[in-house]
């Protein structure tokens, strides 16, 4: 059974790398999708936001590699 759970967070991390990067994409999409759901502000608050994220996340990754 083990091993299954093994395959599985395997098969898992191949599309999920960092689990804040996604809950924070995730929460970003429905912030997006309900705040614009009126207006043409959905498509550029949606790509400056998880562009902002993915920055924030490639930093914080980063500063851990390197031990500081």
């Amino acid at each position: 059974m083990s091993s299954i759970n093994a395959m599985l967070r395997a098969l898992l991390g191949l599309f999920i790398d960092d689990g804040t990067l996604a809950l924070g994409a995730l929460i970003w999409l429905g912030l997006c999708a309900f705040l614009f759901r009126e207006t043409s502000w959905g498509g550029p608050a949606l790509f400056i936001g998880l562009a902002a994220l993915l920055v924030e996340n490639t930093r914080r990754a980063a500063r851990t590699k390197r031990g500081g």
